[in-house]
């Protein structure tokens, strides 16, 4: 007999700016979250339906609209709670409510799937990442070949520079790196490629990244 999954897992391709929307969910509880959800509600509840899952949690990496604009439509189809780093959490327009704000560090779980958030502030003061199960769900912060902007508000390119070489660079070469667009030919790539080659995660020092991303 097949082993059964550990973790239900999709990346959705979904929107007009080529966002990646994530699905985690537990094959025992069927339990999910969504990560991320700023385009298609519909089709993200139809995906977990017909998967067969009951969405139970919402995680958002940052609060631009393209990852949050569905999250008004989707808590008034399920009343789940939403974990965002307390920094971009007053940018969310739905009911307070439904925030729960994340210091960055804690450890939660979608059923029993283990999820650890990672605070990697640059592309935005709030901004997270996610580790599940050897991935890295890392939204806004690194992309494959390349890394968020720093130059919109709230922007801060030393904090990214930071978050890149000090966080997202210690972890193990072999966590898979799932952006949160799709701007590269390969939706995800091993970490310890990008560490070889992309050149905002491998900037030496602040000041060669700061050249890099026109500082």
């Amino acid at each position: 007999m097949p082993q059964a999954p550990s973790i239900y897992f999709k990346q959705l391709l979904l929107g007009p700016m080529q966002n990646f929307i994530y699905l985690i969910g537990d094959p025992q509880s069927r339990k999910a979250a969504v990560v991320d959800p700023g385009w298609e509600v519909p089709h993200i509840l139809e995906t977990l339906k017909n998967d067969g899952y009951q969405l139970a949690d919402i995680f958002v990496t940052h609060h631009h609209f393209d990852h949050v604009m569905g999250l008004e439509e989707l808590l008034k189809a399920v009343d789940v709670p939403v974990h965002v780093h307390r920094e971009d959490a007053p940018m969310l327009k739905v009911q307070p409510s439904s925030i729960k704000p994340i210091s960055g560090g804690e450890n939660l779980t979608v059923g029993k799937v283990p999820i650890h958030l990672l605070h990697t502030p640059g592309h935005t003061p709030g901004s997270q990442c996610l580790l599940v199960e050897g991935r890295v769900l890392s939204g806004d912060t690194l992309f494959i070949g390349s890394c968020g902007r720093c130059d919109l508000p709230g922007g801060n390119p030393k904090a990214l520079y930071e978050s890149l070489s000090k966080r997202l660079k210690a972890l193990d070469d072999a966590t898979i790196v799932c952006p949160g667009h799709h701007y590269a030919s390969e939706p995800t790539r091993a970490l310890g490629e990008e560490k070889r080659d992309n050149p905002f995660l491998a900037a030496p020092t602040v000041a060669d990244f700061l050249r890099l991303v026109g500082f």
